[in-house]
């Protein structure tokens, strides 16, 4: 068996999946979501390079320990990667909220009162 697809190759793969969820985090942590997304693809190619090498190779008791060990912080990361994305989400739909409510407003009261500043409407009083 090479190393390239060895027991030592699948930690690698493993630590280089940590490495990029803790980059992730940071990423959610400063409200970088395009940059996020960016990374979600290389984290979905490296998870994909490590399901080709998990499924080739048979790791010793020491390796299947670091790997566990690995996994576990790379799963406590994608939670708190999902609760920072959930907190936007949530963000995300009190903005849309607010926008529908200022847009009903302004439907049913028209331009009567002092203007809204949306845009919505505009050319066509």
């Amino acid at each position: 068996m090479s190393e390239a697809s060895g027991p030592d190759a699948v930690i690698g793969a493993y630590r280089r999946l940590r490495s990029l969820v803790a980059e992730m985090l940071v990423l959610a942590g400063n409200a970088e979501w395009d940059e996020l997304i960016e990374r979600q693809q290389r984290y979905l190619e490296q998870v994909d390079r490590i399901k080709a090498l998990d499924a080739e190779s048979e790791l010793p008791a020491g390796h299947a320990a670091h790997k566990a060990e690995l996994l576990e912080a790379i799963l406590a990361d994608d939670l708190a990667i999902r609760r920072h994305l959930v907190a936007r989400r949530d963000e995300l739909g009190q903005l849309i909220d607010s926008s529908r409510r200022q847009r009903d407003l302004q439907r049913a009261y028209g331009r009567q009162g002092a203007p809204l500043g949306d845009g919505f409407d505009q050319g066509s009083t």
